[in-house]
């Protein structure tokens, strides 16, 4: 077991707009920790790299008001679950599999995958395992890693900017891919889960895992989520920040075609981090598509 850090509760307390309560579970020996808002058919909320949970904050509320059960987990190594320090202890693999305890654990069925960013390659990946929970998809500026994608410049200056800064500057990374600076105290919560270095190793991690070749770990596992989604049915809402500059709408069109999706719906005024910029109506959206299904 490689040694993980805890960010404090206090620090993660009293955060603008998001009074949801937080639970825990221990797998592993790592206590990983979720939000669990409403009744009714489960929505699982998957973020991505460098954030957590409360980048749903604004989303989940029109879906919970709607009548379904949200649950937005923190991937390991971000915000109020536990951080192994060791950025070699973190892989495509691992992830998938720590997240996907939590269908188990909580035997959650007909369940709504939401995911973003790195939130992506897990949660559809655990969609395609587990199709026996996951009914419903709903995708947002994300992908799969497959060795072949073609990366933006946009996303290489990211990766570089990672490899060579021990001590990331998690929220400045969060403000910068906003349409609109989402403000101070905002920012602050982005950062609050990771006090010091030791606490950044996931987030440091993520952009490493990403596979640069065909043959490289985790594409093997890409290539068979797109090809098993390209054959999969199952309903789908993509919707896609207008402006993103890692993930533009180029992409999208691809990634939906990759994958036997029709175009995604464009979100006006809306960057990388789209559920900052239009969060309120990202989470109606989805909602009165869970609605009409």
């Amino acid at each position: 077991m490689s040694e993980a850090v805890r960010t404090p509760e206090q620090a993660l307390e009293g955060l603008p707009d998001f009074p949801f309560r937080v639970c825990y579970r221990d797998v592993d020996g790592l206590r990983l920790a979720h939000r669990d808002e409403g009744e009714g058919a489960p929505v699982i909320f998957l973020h991505g790299e460098p954030t957590w949970s409360f980048l749903w904050r604004k989303v989940i509320p029109p879906v919970r008001d709607a009548g379904f059960r949200c649950v937005a987990p923190d991937l390991v190594g971000f915000g109020a679950s536990d951080k192994p320090v060791d950025i070699g202890w973190y892989s495509y693999d691992r992830h998938t599999a720590m997240a996907g305890t939590l269908l188990e654990d909580l035997d959650l069925r007909d369940a709504t995958m939401v995911v973003h960013d790195w939130g992506g390659p897990i949660g559809l990946r655990l969609a395609v395992e587990n199709p026996e929970r996951v009914a419903r998809l709903v995708i947002l500026d994300t992908g799969l890693f497959t060795g072949h994608q073609r990366m933006t410049d946009a996303w290489i200056a990211f990766r570089d900017f990672v490899l060579r800064t021990e001590d990331l500057p998690v929220g400045f990374l969060v403000r910068g891919a906003c349409k609109r600076d989402p403000g101070d105290e905002v920012i602050a919560a982005y950062d609050a889960p990771f006090p010091d270095v030791a606490s950044k190793a996931g987030a440091r991690a993520f952009p490493l895992l990403i596979p640069q070749s065909p043959d490289a770990p985790g594409a093997a596992a890409g290539q068979r989520v797109q090809a098993a989604l390209k054959a999969d049915r199952r309903p789908t809402l993509m919707l896609w920040a207008d402006s993103d500059p890692v993930l533009p709408l180029s992409v999208a069109e691809r990634f939906a075609a990759a994958i036997g999706r029709p175009s995604p719906r464009p979100i006006e005024d809306a960057s990388h981090f789209l559920q900052e910029d239009q969060g309120p109506l990202i989470g109606s959206l989805i909602a009165q598509w869970l609605l009409a299904r």
